[in-house]
């Protein structure tokens, strides 16, 4: 939990309008990795279209709702500078305008086509990790704990390189 490594991992995510995957990743997907709650985590038989079009969306809200409830902990407002999706927005914001006012009009069908394309790579990366595998309820209801095996990647050079060490 560097904070200097946060803001890194904030701003690269905003380069791509990503900026909502910091939250999510971290606090909504590894607590809930290879469970039916999880939008990240590929079901069996899903294709990777169905799970793109649920996993987007289903992040957003999720980061969102983690966000509000982190400020909410801290008596912040939801709506203020201390709110990190925001913060990777904003980011996001000032650098597609920057390259849009310094290179004009054509930046937008590059800046389009760049978010998706990213979009598109970490969807996949997050398709593979964990397509198919879930993870044991517990008689008490809750889940049981992440383990290696409810991920299809390996701690590996290739593997990281491969997956963005997701």
């Amino acid at each position: 939990h560097n904070p200097v490594e946060q803001w890194l991992a904030r701003l690269v995510l905003a380069v791509p309008a990503y900026g909502h995957f910091t939250v999510e990743h971290g606090r909504g997907h590894h607590r809930w990795v290879s469970t039916p709650e999880d939008h990240a985590s590929a079901r069996m038989g899903e294709s990777i279209y169905r799970f793109a079009l649920r996993e987007l969306p289903g992040g957003i809200r999720r980061a969102w709702q983690l966000e509000k409830q982190r400020l909410a902990r801290e008596h912040k407002p939801v709506w203020s500078v201390h709110n990190t999706m925001l913060q990777s927005y904003a980011i996001t914001a000032v650098l597609q305008l920057g390259l849009l006012l310094a290179f004009g009009w054509i930046m937008i069908p590059f800046l389009a086509v760049h978010n998706v394309v990213a979009w598109w790579q970490l969807t996949s990366a997050n398709y593979v990790e964990h397509y198919g595998l879930l993870r044991e309820r517990l008689p008490s209801g809750q889940y049981e704990v992440p383990k290696p095996h409810h991920s299809w990647n390996a701690n590996h050079l290739v593997t990281n390189l491969a997956l963005f060490h997701l």
